[in-house]
This record gives C-alpha cells, structure tokens and sequence, in this order.
C-alpha cells in the first residue's frame, strides 16, 4: 500500500487497501471484499482479544469491526501510524472510543438505517407475543404439559388500544410507530427532540416531553435509543416501579438500558406482566433467573438476523472503504467537525 495524499479526513491509496475483518461475514460479502482489497478475513468467527485487535489494527489501513470488538483509546494509541479506518459492520458505535479516533485521525464509518426494519419486525413480534404469552404456550407444548383447548387456560392480553411508550423516535423507533400503528395501538413518544408535527402525524404518535409520564402511563414501554453513559440503567428499579402494575417492556437496543437485577424483581413480584428482550447486559451470558421465568421471552440478539440485512451492511462497509481507499470522505462517516 502506498499513501498518495493524507489530511485529516481521507488518505488515497495506490493499490488495494489492507483490510483486516474481525468476524465472518457473508459469503458474497466477503469474496466481494476479496476482489476489491488485500483482505484478512476471520478463519474463527469468534470475538478478537484485546491483543489480536491491536495486531491487527497495527498491520491494516482498514479495520472492519462488530459490536462484539471494544476500541478503546489504549488500543488505538498502540495501533500506529498505518490504521486510517474503522470501518464498523452496524449501526451502533458505542465500543467505539470516537474521541480517541479523532485524536488519531482515524476515521469511523458505520451503516445506518440498514437494520431499520429488521429490527422494528423483531421488536414489533415481541410486542405482539409478550401479551399473548407465545413463550409460554409454545414451551407448554414442548414440554408435553399441554392438556388440551379451555376456555380460561392460558389468557393473555390483547394489544389493540393499548398504549405503547416508544422511548428514542430514531429510525427504528418511527418503523416501530408505523408497525404498532396498524394494530390500532396508542402510539405515544419521548426523544430528545420533538419530530415535525408532520411526522407525528404520518404515525399517528403523540409527543411526551416527560420521560416519567410515559413510563408510567405505558401499557407496552419498548426501548429504541442508544447505549452511553446518559443511558446506562436508564431503566431502573425506580422507574420500573413507576411503571402500571401488569405492564410489559421490551428491548432490542441495548442490554445495559436495563438493570437486569431490578428487573428480575419486578417480574418476579408480579408487577410486570411480561419482558420481550434480544440483547442483554453480559451477552453472551444471560442471567439464568431471566431465562427461568416464564413470562419472558429471551431471544440471542436477533435484530439484525436477517440474510438482507447483513448483505446490505456489507455493501455499506465496502463502499465506506472504497470512498476512504479513493481519497473522498465516506459516505457513512460518524465523526463530525473535521476540516
């Protein structure tokens, strides 16, 4: 690899980029990958240690990194001159040190909006199944408990009319609202900004500047905002006594939204009805007292599971890291305020 020009922004490359991908990615991802650049692809499709990263880091223009790869600044420190992109597989960024990034000048890039709707589906299924108790039934009959059709056996709730509390009105949440809407739910919203009235309207979603009121007036509460230190625990054991007795909540975001600890109590109490979760605070490690109770549903961070989505984030990260390799700014670039 030979750098032809260098700026704060962009490097162009003579030659094929090395690319060094930490997990495996789909077949025609990856052999795309293959023609276009002098590519590492994963041969164990296991998450990098702390050691292998900095390798890895230290002998690549490019690196393409999963949720499951933490960048800290120490690491990026240790990475050398060489490393130019992190070229993230997903949307969220938060394991990620982008402050230390930029320090660096290395740019991140990640795809937004490719699991948009992947992951509203997912979470749009949980918030129909919970109530209707899907868990449940469908491990009754496995178990070979089931004895047969009653008129009271096995009730759940229905979800029409009912209000459901969309915490964070990004693209996934607005695709939840729009889904929700069609069942006839009463779609209600808090984020950090209010959307155009135009907007609300389009999904039929009322705006709650009042976190707590929505919380506590929530049917169905479903979590869609990012992880950080302003979100970390942003459900506690305070807030989810706030919620209605009999209530369910649901999360395909991010697992320390949740303090699975208070959590645990609350189902266990009775005074939630139900939890939909697909991501969790130690994954891959899911406390065994979730998993145990029956009125949750615990599913391994499915989301984005779908051979489309994976195909179109690959997509995403190869035209990041040709824009890069070409000396142009990124399409889906994540730092701002470069010169």
């Amino acid at each position: 690899m030979t750098v032809v020009t260098d700026s704060p922004n962009t490097r162009r490359v003579a030659g094929k980029p090395r690319v060094h991908v930490t997990r495996r990615l789909l077949p025609s991802v990856e052999a795309r990958m293959g023609e276009l650049f002098d590519v590492v692809l994963s041969g164990e499709d296991r998450p990098l240690s702390r050691d292998e990263l900095i390798a890895a880091m230290q002998t690549s223009d490019v690196i393409v990194p999963t949720v499951t790869d933490q960048i800290d600044a120490g690491m990026l420190e240790a990475a050398g001159e060489r490393l130019g992109l992190i070229a993230n597989f997903g949307a969220g960024i938060e394991h990620i040190d982008l402050a230390a990034a930029r320090a660096r000048k290395v740019i991140v890039t990640n795809t937004p909006g490719v699991f948009t709707d992947d992951t509203a589906d997912l979470a749009m299924m949980l918030i129909l199944s919970v109530p209707r108790r899907l868990g449940e039934g469908s491990r009754l009959v496995r178990d070979g408990l089931w004895t047969g059709w009653a008129p009271t056996a096995m009730l759940g709730r229905c979800i029409g009319g009912k209000r459901l509390g969309i915490v964070g009105m990004g693209r996934i949440g607005q695709a939840v609202a729009h889904r929700a809407r069609a069942f006839g739910m009463d779609v209600v919203y808090h984020n950090r900004h209010r959307l155009p009235p135009s907007v609300e309207s389009m999904f039929g979603a009322r705006y709650e500047p009042d976190l707590e009121q929505l919380i506590a007036t929530s049917d169905i509460l479903t979590l869609h905002c990012p992880a950080g230190a302003d979100t970390h625990h942003l459900i506690n054991a305070q807030r989810l006594a706030e919620m209605k007795p009999g209530a369910y909540l649901i999360n395909t975001a991010r697992g320390d939204l949740i303090d699975e600890e208070a959590l645990i109590a609350a189902l266990s109490s009775g005074h939630l009805a139900g939890a939909g979760l697909d991501v969790f605070a130690r994954e891959p490690q899911v406390d065994p007292r979730l998993i145990a109770l029956p009125n949750v549903i615990t599913l391994p961070h499915l989301g984005s599971a779908t051979v489309e989505g994976r195909e179109h984030a690959g997509e995403k990260v190869i035209a990041n890291i040709r824009f890069w390799a070409d000396g142009h700014r990124p399409p889906d670039q994540v730092l701002q305020g470069w010169a």
